[in-house]
């Protein structure tokens, strides 16, 4: 089984999801909530998955001073996941090291490859809502034979990079990260393959291509992430064009 291991960090004002609260009619306590609200979807998918949750957590002292709490990072996110999940007893919780994402994901990813002998290691960050547990066990099909599999989002971005073997970490995720970390599993000369592309959510752009998905989904009845889908729906978020603009309406 992949170990897919979400890196998160608590899901407070003005600490996350900050690019939304800038950009869109968003508060940066909405903007938060949306952010958690992703990441219980996030969450949620590979616990249904065939794959193992292992929640990436930071330190407080690595938060922004006007960010940190007297409650732990770790604290707070098993909160959550425990909320939503209705437990924890199935998901590992992990601290964070490294200065940076790509050293952070090196580090986990290659533990757990070459200390844990995990078969197949996975990194996920919690913006794109809808990723699902058909990307989780598709990905993990493909991580058979590939020994990297990569979740394009839109401009360049990366939702997802599972892997079998290292490789070298060290800007990988750097915008734009899905060219890079595609050479970087060429140059070491491992087999690399894609899964469906999924839009991410951090900035306007990226609510004004998910907002229309996700009523789409509505008016289908397909299914819809749990909590983001909840979130669009109690504050009415829509896209309308006005003289040939996009703009995020809400109720």
């Amino acid at each position: 089984m992949t170990v897919v291991v979400v890196f998160a960090n608590p899901p407070r004002e003005g600490l996350v999801a900050t690019g939304l609260a800038e950009s869109t009619p968003l508060s940066t306590a909405e903007a938060a909530e949306l952010y958690e609200a992703a990441l219980r979807d996030a969450v949620l998918a590979v616990d249904r998955s065939g794959g193992d949750l292992l929640v990436n957590y930071p330190d407080e002292e690595a938060l922004p001073e006007p960010h940190r709490t007297d409650t732990p990072p770790e604290a707070e996110l098993r909160t959550v996941v425990a909320d939503t999940l209705g437990g924890t007893g199935d998901v590992r919780f992990e601290r964070q090291v490294g200065s940076t994402f790509g050293a952070r994901a090196g580090n986990t990813v290659t533990h757990l490859l070459r200390e844990e002998d995990a078969d197949s290691v996975a990194v996920v960050r919690p913006t794109a809502p809808l990723f699902s547990r058909t990307v989780v066990d598709s990905a993990a099909m493909k991580l058979r034979t590939n020994e990297v599999v990569i979740g394009p989002s839109t401009r360049g971005r990366a939702y997802y990079a599972g892997f079998t073997e290292p490789i070298d970490f060290e800007g990988a995720f750097d915008s734009p990260a899905l060219p890079t970390l595609a050479a970087r599993g060429r140059d070491a000369g491992l087999d690399v393959e894609f899964v469906q592309s999924l839009p991410s959510l951090e900035t306007r752009a990226d609510l004004l291509d998910t907002i229309p998905l996700l009523r789409a989904r509505f008016a289908a009845e397909r299914i819809v992430p749990d909590y983001t889908a909840a979130f669009v729906h109690e504050h009415g978020l829509d896209v309308v064009v006005e003289d040939g603009e996009e703009r995020i309406v809400r109720d």
